[in-house]
């Protein structure tokens, strides 16, 4: 099946790794987000499209499985792919891989809610629909 994964290049500084040179086990969820920003940035839903429909997406549940550690000046591919659209959920598949082998994956599931209340909101609807024709389409590890 084909996939509809995003890919977002980063490079490891050091204020990414730990004394060791190796990356801290918290900045690859900050390598995803970045991944997340600007795969919906590409579909056109960036944070100009987001503040103004008074929507926010916060975390609500990561699921992550760290195989092989990344270290200082690593070229890092992050991607995003979507797994489910549902309401006001989306869950994403994402992976951290270097020179093609696979670092850590992590399933990513995101609540929108209202900016002002902090309640559980629907996606837009051109939003729902454009992440709907991505769903289920899983890249492999």
């Amino acid at each position: 099946m084909a996939t509809s994964e995003f890919s977002h290049q980063l490079r490891v500084y050091i204020e990414d790794t730990d004394a060791g040179g190796i990356v801290y086990y918290v900045n690859y969820l900050k390598f995803m987000e970045r991944a997340r920003t600007e795969f919906m940035r590409s579909l056109g839903f960036g944070k100009d499209y987001i503040f103004s429909s008074d929507l926010m997406f916060v975390v609500r549940d990561v699921a992550v499985t760290y195989n092989l550690p990344a270290r200082l000046d690593d070229e890092l591919e992050v991607t995003a792919s979507v797994l489910q659209v549902r309401g006001a959920v989306l869950v994403f598949r994402q992976c951290v891989r270097c020179r093609d082998e696979l670092l850590v994956q992590a399933d990513v599931s995101l609540a929108c809610v209202d900016r002002s209340s902090l309640k559980p909101r629907r996606l837009p609807a051109d939003m729902a629909m454009r992440l709907r024709v991505m769903e289920h389409q899983e890249a492999s590890p």
